[in-house]
């Protein structure tokens, strides 16, 4: 009864969320959501990608000029939603009501994918003798309490009524998750194709969609299974050498092994998906200089940082200081500041794959050229998975409360600076600096808390086999 009760009062905290949106979509210009820096960039922009449909309509590429940067396939499904619109503006019904739907599809996946992650890790602690440590939350489980943070997070709301294409993109990598955790492996590969084809950054997420297919979900450290397996067999009159040798790995009742026919499967989707997406980009873009145009115009415009627009982001200003001489070693360096990361961090987290593809989100969303708060929505929405082994976490109500400050101070700040002309850039900039210091402590905050909880479970671990040896 009381799970019957609490699933119902999720689905009524669902439904209210998709009323509240739906109510919102009525008033775009009074809250002119779709012009805000911080809400649409120059690949999110609904405005752009409706004048590259209309370049199409008119026999002209859709990336002629400077305005449109999308996916040819992104064009091609949302373009026609935008031809009923009035003096040339989208059709904002019709396509927030397509936002309002991947927003949903969105909560349910990440409530799915909590799902997985919590049956994985109860079983796990069980095997652990640890059972008793895996309780759900007193009010919510993890799943609902993350798929509701993701529904209400204003930054997921205004980027859905803003008319900012986030959402799709959000739901290509939760796809990507979905499908890695429940080992579909076509659906997985799906995602991730994707994903990279809209966006370029989430690349990196192959590590950690290889690790869930390989390993699974998320699990305590696989020392722990091993050292369990090691005693028991110890218990069993084995002798230590053969504990040594190995000879416990082989134990079929030893969990965690690396599968590596899900991932040659992945891989061979990616390779099927891939070639998939370009002769379909090639079909749409054949006569407007071929994938090789559309390529400069996409992933070249990304990597280069052509345009210096104002975001929530810190590139754009500095790029707007620095010489043309350096242009292109900073490029390098900002980009490659990405890449350095996969490797330390897949190694140190690769028990938990889940935990490192938020990681993984939340630094691209930090350093990628073009950042909105789309991208703050959904890692937002994935830390609430975690929030029974990040409960120790220090500085979570000032993370907190300057996510708020850094909410509200960054829309006065750019009037002040464009409207007013009461300040300049440097106040808008000192906005994107804090919030870019924010993600970078949520980032180490959450990355330490989970590296002290999986501590602790080995202190737990310890004891418990302390306990069982004094009692035999």
């Amino acid at each position: 009864m009381a799970k019957e009760k609490k699933d119902g009062s999720f689905w009524l905290w669902v439904i209210a969320s998709v009323i509240f949106r739906l109510v919102l979509i009525y008033f775009p210009k009074n809250l002119n959501l779709a012009s805000r820096p911080e809400v649409s960039t120059p690949l999110t922009s609904l405005r752009r990608l409706a004048e590259g449909y209309w370049l199409k309509q008119s026999s002209l590429s859709p990336y002629a000029g400077s305005m449109y940067h999308g996916s040819p396939l992104l064009l091609a499904v949302l373009g026609p939603l935008t031809t009923n619109g009035i003096e040339g503006q989208p059709n904002n019904l019709l396509c927030s009501l397509v936002f309002v739907i991947a927003d949903l599809v969105n909560a349910i996946l990440i409530r799915a994918i909590g799902e997985k992650l919590q049956i994985a890790y109860s079983q796990s602690l069980k095997s652990l003798d640890l059972y008793t440590i895996s309780k759900s939350s007193a009010i919510l489980p993890s799943r609902d309490i993350a798929a509701l943070v993701y529904l209400w997070n204003p930054f997921t709301i205004v980027a859905c009524v803003g008319l900012s294409t986030s959402p799709i993109e959000n739901l290509t990598i939760l796809l990507s998750l979905y499908g890695a955790c429940t080992r579909m492996v076509p659906l997985a590969a799906f995602g991730w194709v994707m994903a990279t084809h809209l966006s370029l950054y989430p690349v990196i997420l192959i590590v950690p969609v290889i690790l869930l297919l390989g390993y699974g979900p998320d699990t305590p450290p696989r020392k722990l299974f091993l050292h369990r397996r090691c005693d028991k067999i110890d218990d069993n009159a084995s002798s230590d050498r053969n504990c040594h040798q190995g000879e416990a790995v082989k134990q079929p009742e030893l969990a965690n092994v690396f599968s590596w026919r899900s991932v040659n499967l992945f891989l061979l989707w990616t390779i099927i998906w891939s070639l998939y997406v370009l002769v379909l980009c090639g079909i749409y873009v054949k006569q407007y200089g071929g994938l090789g145009e559309m390529f400069r115009r996409t992933y070249g415009f990304i990597l280069t940082m052509q345009d210096l627009s104002p975001n929530i982001g810190v590139l754009w200003y500095f790029f707007a200081e620095v010489f043309d001489f350096f242009r292109n070693f900073f490029l390098v360096v900002f980009h490659m500041n990405i890449l350095f990361m996969i490797l330390p961090l897949a190694i140190r987290l690769n028990h938990r794959p889940c935990f490192l593809a938020f990681v993984y989100i939340t630094t691209s969303s930090m350093l990628k050229s073009y950042p909105s708060v789309g991208d703050s929505a959904l890692y937002l929405g994935l830390v609430g998975l975690f929030v029974n082994e990040l409960a120790e976490m220090q500085f979570s109500f000032f993370i907190f409360c300057v996510y708020v400050g850094v909410s509200l101070l960054s829309p006065v700040m750019h009037n002040l600076w464009i409207w007013r002309g009461t300040g300049n850039a440097n106040f808008y900039f000192a906005t994107a600096m804090a919030y870019a210091c924010l993600q970078i402590i949520l980032v180490v905050e959450s990355v330490s808390a989970m590296l002290n909880h999986d501590r602790e479970l080995r202190k737990l671990s310890t004891a418990a086999k302390l306990q069982e040896s004094s009692k035999s």
